[in-house]
């Protein structure tokens, strides 16, 4: 049986005909006049951060006191089509929060207004540019926090120096690969991290010379730099110094619980592990022996964006939320709790941040990445490199077979996306 994906563009005509005529045909009609809705994708820490910033926004404006302001989560990979499906039948959230890679296939679908159609210029001046998702000339979405970058976390109760190369640092983590009790089992780990995404893989990637695309966005995944990264990722599992699977709530857990010397995570969840108790330090994910290059971790803003189909009698309720979201006082509080970069000018210029040593690890990290596509092309390159990922990890295919899979599914993909 052949199946045939639709492409964005057709997807959109499709649904949005479907839409019109359900209305046309009397569906029930759901009234948002009276809400402020946010889906988003945030971790707990998050999560509880947002809710004390709504908290605060409902003390300094009581002009909305009438207004419903509802947070609701989706799993990461649940939230775009959830807000696609809903925006295309013109429903949906206020705003959606997310990476900014994101913003790519929502703009095309046409599900998104434009920053500037709902805040003034000068609002927007006070981010840094770079941070910005910008696509045809317009602003997409607005950030509270730049990074979303991997960079390595030690236990220092198991790990007294941290290797600045891989092969030091595999040796080390052989080393701390333990059978503690006798039994025949490993107890304590080396390395834990997620398995199952290719987010974790493309640091190695940049390590080994490759990137995901080229400038005009056409995929560059078969390459010798490929089959190097997923080479290196294999090896760690055949080294035994990381668990055979291992997916991102199995490593969060193994670390936090001390059966594991180091894992790979992002600002996200630096702070949890304080709470749970541990001491930990950061530090750059080693320099490829191979090579000499640093790896190259994906970095990204994470952004508000605002529904194409927004309730007119929420607009004001929208703009005033939004800007207090990503305000000065929020990306500040935001900062020092999760070690995140502002994406606010005048926030990145309070001294503590450029003191603070996370921070100051956090940011060498960033520099050393390199900024996600936000381009359609990106989503394709994605649902292509996870299974050929997931493939070489579990023996199924060897690199070069891999790199080779991605590269064709990638193509295609696209192809298919721009009938």
């Amino acid at each position: 049986m052949k199946i045939h994906v639709l492409p964005w563009r057709a997807v959109a005509c499709a649904a949005a005909g479907l839409a019109a005529l359900c209305l046309q045909v009397s569906c029930g009609h759901v009234d948002r006049s009276g809400s402020v809705v946010i889906w988003e994708q945030m971790d707990p820490q998050e999560q509880a951060l947002f809710d004390k910033h709504v908290a605060e926004f409902r003390a300094r404006h009581p002009e909305f006191a009438a207004f419903d302001i509802q947070r609701v989560h989706y799993r990461t990979e649940d939230l775009q089509t959830q807000f696609q499906t809903a925006a295309l039948a013109y429903g949906g959230p206020n705003m959606v929060y997310g990476p900014a890679d994101k913003i790519g296939p929502y703009q095309i679908m046409g599900l998104l207004m434009p920053i500037g159609d709902l805040l003034p210029r000068s609002e927007i001046a006070r981010f840094d540019r770079s941070a910005l998702p910008e696509l045809d000339g317009k602003i997409w979405g607005l950030p509270d926090q730049v990074g979303n970058h991997l960079t390595l976390v030690a236990n220092k109760a198991l790990v007294d120096t941290i290797p600045d190369n891989t092969d030091a640092w595999v040796a080390q983590l052989q080393d701390l690969t333990r059978d503690l009790d006798g039994d025949g089992k490993i107890d304590q780990y080396g390395l834990v991290f997620n398995l199952l995404e290719p987010f974790w893989l493309v640091p190695w990637l940049g390590g080994y010379g490759g990137w995901v695309m080229d400038d005009h966005a056409a995929p560059t995944l078969d390459t010798p730099a490929m089959v190097g990264a997923l080479g290196f990722m294999l090896d760690l599992r055949r080294k035994n110094v990381m668990p055979r699977e291992c997916d991102y709530p199995l490593a969060d857990t193994m670390f936090k619980t001390g059966q594991a010397a180091y894992i790979i995570n992002g600002p996200w969840s630096w702070e949890g592990y304080r709470k749970a108790g541990l001491d930990i330090e950061l530090a750059l994910m080693p320099k490829v022996s191979a090579t000499g290059l640093w790896p190259v971790p994906m970095t990204s803003a994470k952004c508000y964006s605002v529904n194409a189909y927004l309730d007119p009698a929420t607009r004001d309720c929208t703009a005033a939320l939004l800007s207090w979201l990503t305000s000065y006082d929020v990306q500040a509080d935001l900062a020092r709790t999760l070690s995140v970069l502002p994406s606010d000018l005048k926030a990145r210029e309070i001294p503590e941040f450029k003191t603070d040593p996370v921070m100051q690890v956090s940011n060498a990290q960033i520099a050393q990445g390199r900024l996600m596509p936000i381009v359609p092309e990106m989503r394709a390159i994605w649902d292509s490199m996870r299974p050929g990922y997931q493939n070489v990890m579990n023996g199924n295919m060897t690199p070069a077979e891999a790199a080779k899979f991605m590269q064709r599914r990638a193509v295609d993909m696209i192809a298919r996306m721009k009938e």
